[in-house]
């Protein structure tokens, strides 16, 4: 796939890797779906890198855990452009929550979290996909996390999440081929405002001390190389589909416990 003059969606895309996947995008060309739920005003400053980089871009407000909402958000992009080449299910949801007490958790959170990190990527693929089909072209990159492979991370429901996520990328990419390539990235902790909520500024530091002595790679990844990642297996990554990368420094050898 050429970037240049494609269109590509990308959920949860007003902050951290979200806005980075849609900056590199922009950056070779595509005009780009810039998806938000609360954070608006850092929406709008994500639209004003694609202004100024001279590419089109759609601001589009929805909650992918609504199918209703997915199924607007592909039409609003059909409408403007005629066309869907690219989607990255990005938008995710956790709970902070005690792996080794397994009362900090109820029915109900894991419901909030599968309903978007499982069932909302399900939805949004849904709607991009019969106009990927029609073309006979399209690529979609799924974010899961480590997490999945490990069971570590923010809660034992993201992880869970995300290794439903992992089988989810299997199937369709078995589903949707050969028009379609369905892959997904498997990243491992990188430094952004959703650890410092979950944990707190000096929790957050404390975090990243720890997996930076511990990894192989002895550093932390961040979302302008993890966006890296997902923009080759958008353009380049002809002949892959159905496959999970982890970008993690090999925190996945060790099965890393936050």
């Amino acid at each position: 796939m050429n970037l240049r003059d494609s269109v590509i969606i990308v959920t949860g895309s007003a902050t951290g890797l979200g806005a980075a996947i849609v900056k590199q995008v922009a950056g070779k060309g595509a005009r780009v779906v810039i998806n938000y739920t609360k954070s608006e005003k850092e929406a709008h400053e994500t639209e004003a890198v694609c202004d100024y980089l001279g590419v089109e871009s759609l601001l589009c407000k929805a909650d992918i855990s609504s199918d209703e909402d997915c199924r607007r958000l592909a039409a609003e992009a059909m409408e403007k452009w005629g066309r869907i080449d690219g989607l990255v299910n990005n938008a995710a949801r956790s709970v902070f929550a005690n792996n080794n007490d397994l009362e900090t958790l109820t029915g109900q959170d894991f419901m909030d979290v599968y309903s978007v990190n499982v069932v909302g990527t399900y939805q949004m693929t849904r709607a991009a996909a019969p106009h990927m089909k029609a073309q006979g072209n399209g690529s979609i990159v799924n974010v899961s996390s480590i997490s999945a492979l490990t069971g570590a991370g923010s809660s034992i429901a993201y992880a869970a999440s995300k290794g439903a996520l992992n089988t989810m990328t299997t199937s369709l990419s078995r589903a949707l081929a050969p028009e379609i390539r369905v892959n997904a990235v498997l990243p491992g902790a990188f430094p952004s405002r959703w650890w410092a909520a979950g944990l707190g500024e000096e929790g957050a530091k404390n975090l990243f001390e720890k997996f930076t002595a511990q990894v192989p790679l002895k550093s932390v990844a961040d979302p302008e190389s993890v966006a890296r990642t997902v923009v080759w297996l958008l353009e380049d990554a002809g002949y892959i589909t159905g496959e999970m990368i982890k970008i993690d420094a090999g925190m996945h050898l060790l099965g890393f416990q936050p």
